[in-house]
């Protein structure tokens, strides 16, 4: 039987703001990236996410991003691998707190937004961050762009890896996502981001903004918690492929 990782960005709701709807989410996935605080979530979010994703039996991962709150963590700024190294450690440390609170351990790591895309290009960036990931616990399992210099810095370090791909991002001929500020990178049809995730399980392909096809690997599917239509997209998402005979299940689970 196929198996797949469907993991979603998490408990990004600060002080009296909120962001999706994370109780409907954990139902429907596997993974949950929490945001540690540098792009969204604060103390009592991180607490409260932990709790609900352990209820629903879903691995935690920490979502490490930049430092920046007002862009959420999706804008690009100049860090050093030295500070890349220590924002990491400092923000898997804090989700870890909370889960070894409620009994449990923390699954894997993945950076948000433009640290994710920096990452995936940037090999000493994302040696820095494969660096401090092992530094902290080596059996943490650290997701990336499918083909990315952040799997390749992981591998060199013996880290356990998952490939990601995205059901609702359109990708370029090198296996690269679409930037956000272009227009059309977003799938905002269910149907249309539901029937790409498909292909991309079944057959290890996925089209191009230039009409071609790229090969990749996919170890997890990624779905965006803060879009309007999440919780029906990942439902629809997840009945698609049971119905098509894969397993939904976290990359550690038995």
């Amino acid at each position: 039987m196929k198996r797949i990782d469907l993991n979603c960005d998490l408990g990004e709701s600060f002080g009296a703001w909120r962001m999706g709807d994370d109780a409907a989410l954990l139902a429907l996935v596997s993974s949950a990236n929490i945001a540690c605080g540098f792009h969204a979530g604060d103390p009592s979010i991180m607490r409260d996410t932990v709790a609900q994703a352990l209820a629903h039996g879903v691995a935690l991962g920490a979502h490490v991003s930049l430092p920046d709150l007002q862009g959420f963590g999706r804008r690009e700024m100049c860090v050093t691998p030295a500070e890349a190294h220590a924002l990491t450690l400092y923000q898997i440390g804090a989700l870890h707190a909370f889960a070894r609170a409620a009994g449990t351990r923390l699954a894997h790591v993945k950076p948000h937004g433009a640290l994710y895309h920096m990452a995936a290009r940037d090999r000493l960036l994302a040696d820095a961050i494969a660096h401090a990931v092992r530094a902290f616990d080596p059996r943490l399992r650290l997701f990336g762009l499918a083909g990315s210099a952040l799997l390749d810095a992981g591998r060199a370090l013996g880290l356990p890896l998952a490939a990601e791909a995205f059901a609702d991002r359109r990708y370029r001929a090198d296996g690269s996502l679409q930037p956000r500020r272009e227009a059309g990178a977003v799938i905002e049809d269910v149907a249309a981001a539901t029937a790409q995730a498909l292909g991309m399980v079944n057959d290890g392909a996925v089209p191009t903004v230039d009409g071609g096809r790229v090969q990749l690997q996919a170890d997890t599917l990624c779905l965006h918690g803060d879009g309007v239509h999440a919780v029906l997209f990942a439902g629809t998402l997840r009945r698609a492929l049971e119905s098509a005979g894969v397993r939904i299940a976290a990359p550690d689970a038995a």
